[in-house]
C-alpha cells in the first residue's frame, strides 16, 4: 500500500541525537511533512511498541497536531502496528516500510526494480502469516478480512511471484557476471565506493570520472551500480558507485540486495566512505553499521581505505583529534580526510588508491 508524499507525520523516534537526525532524514526523502515528534528509549515493548502511558501520549499528539500518519522508527511486529493503529485512528508506518517507500522511489534499473519488489514481499509474508496467526488466536480481525483460507493462498502467491522474480534477478547476475569476465580478461583494477547513505559518494564518483551524476542530500539516492573508467597516472581502474548503507538494515534488505552489492567482493580496493563533519559519535556508529554490512557479505574490511569526506566543514583544529579518536577506535590501514565538493586531498586518495592497487 502506497501513501500519498506530503501527508503530516507524527515521528515517533529514540530521543538520541543520531537516531533523530536519521528518522528525520527517512521521513523527509520519503515524502513525510513531520508535524511533531515523540521520544522514547524503549520502542519494542510488546503490545503498542511503547509502553500505554506513551501509547495515550502519541494519540494525544496525533490528535493535537491533526498528523495523518505516525512514522515509528523500529521495526513493528503487524499486532504492534494494528494496536497502535486503532488507539491512534491513523495509519501506523515502521521503520522497515518507510525504507522500502524510498526503495521504490528511487529504483530506476531493471536490477533495482526486481531487488525492491523482493524487499517488499519478504516484508508482506512475515505480515501476512502474523496476521493470520493473530486472527487465529482472536486477537484482531482476520487478515484485512481475509479469512484463514484467503490468507494461505495469498501466502502461496506472494511464494510463486517471489520464484519468478528470483529467476529474473538470476538474468540480470548473468549479465553482471559476462560484465566481470571482461574486466578480467582486461586486467582493470576495479575501485568499489560504498559507505553510510548521504556521506557523498556520488559526489567523489563524479569527481573521480567527470561524470554527473544525481545527487541529493537525501539518504539512498543510489540504489544501483554505476561504473566508470578511471586513470591515475596513465594507469586504468574502473570506479564502481554503490548502494549506501543505513543502521539497522533488515538483514533480508541485505540478500535482496546482495547482487548489487556482490561488487564489493569483486573489487580489488574499496573506498568506505563517511561524512567526516559529524561528531565522532555519529561516526562511529556508522561505521560500526557499514562495517557489520561488510561482514555480512564476508568483506574484510583490511580491503577498505576510509574516505572521511566533508572534511571542508571541521575546523583545523579538531582535524587531527577527530583522526586519533577514530585510530583508537577501529584497525583500519588507511584514513583519508578529503572535500570531494571542492576537490580537497582528492590527489593523495588517487595515490593511495594507486599504491594499493598494485601493491597487492
Amino acid at each position: 500500500m502506497q501513501y500519498d508524499l506530503g501527508k503530516k507525520a507524527l515521528l515517533v523516534t529514540y530521543p538520541n541525537k543520531f537516531s533523530i537526525l536519521e528518522a528525520r532524514s527517512l521521513a523527509e526523502t520519503a515524502g513525510y511533512h513531520i508535524v511533531g515528534e515523540e521520544f522514547q528509549k524503549n520502542l519494542t515493548r510488546s503490545r503498542f511498541g511503547v509502553g500505554k502511558g506513551k501509547a495515550e501520549t502519541i494519540k494525544e499528539a496525533v490528535a493535537q497536531r491533526n498528523a495523518d500518519i505516525i512514522l515509528f522508527d523500529e521495526v513493528l511486529k503487524p499486532s504492534q502496528q494494528y494496536n497502535l493503529a486503532r488507539l491512534c485512528k491513523v495509519d501506523v508506518i515502521d521503520r522497515e516500510k518507510m525504507i522500502l517507500e524510498i526503495f521504490t522511489t528511487h529504483a530506476v534499473t531493471n536490477e533495482s526494480r526486481i531487488q525492491v519488489k523482493l524487499a517488499q514481499l519478504k516484508y508482506d509474508i512475515v505480515r501476512v502469516k502474523e496476521k493470520t496467526r493473530s486472527a487465529k488466536l482472536g486477537e484482531q480481525p482476520g487478515f484485512y478480512g481475509l479469512g484463514k483460507y484467503d490468507a494461505d493462498i495469498h501466502i502461496l502467491d506472494i511464494k510463486r511471484r517471489t520464484s519468478i522474480l528470483l529467476k529474473k534477478l538470476k538474468q540480470e547476475e548473468k549479465k553482471r557476471e559476462l560484465h566481470r569476465i571482461q574486466r578480467l580478461v582486461q586486467d582493470t583494477p576495479l575501485i568499489a565506493l560504498t559507505g553510510y547513505t548521504s556521506a557523498g559518494k556520488t559526489t567523489l564518483f563524479n569527481l573521480l570520472v567527470e561524470e554527473k551524476k544525481d545527487t541529493s542530500p537525501n539518504v539512498f539516492t543510489t540504489l544501483t551500480t554505476y561504473t566508470r573508467s578511471l586513470h591515475i597516472k596513465e594507469k586504468k581502474f574502473l570506479l564502481t558507485d554503490t548502494i549506501g548503507f543505513i543502521s539497522k538494515l533488515p538483514p533480508y534488505m541485505i540478500q535482496a540486495f546482495r547482487s548489487t552489492l556482490s561488487e564489493l567482493n569483486y573489487a580489488n580496493l574499496i573506498l568506505l566512505i563517511l561524512d567526516f563533519s559529524e561528531d565522532v559519535q555519529g561516526i562511529r556508529k556508522k561505521l560500526i553499521s557499514s562495517i557489520k554490512i561488510l561482514s555480512a557479505l564476508q568483506i574484510p574490511i583490511s580491503k577498505c581505505i576510509l574516505v572521511l569526506n566533508k572534511v571542508d566543514m571541521v575546523l583545523n583544529t579538531e582535524i587531527e583529534d577527530k583522526l586519533s579518536q577514530l585510530r583508537s577506535f577501529v584497525s583500519i590501514n588507511h584514513m583519508v580526510p578529503i572535500s570531494a565538493s571542492n576537490n580537497y586531498n582528492v590527489q593523495s586518495l588517487k595515490n593511495l588508491i594507486l599504491d594499493e592497487s598494485f601493491s597487492n
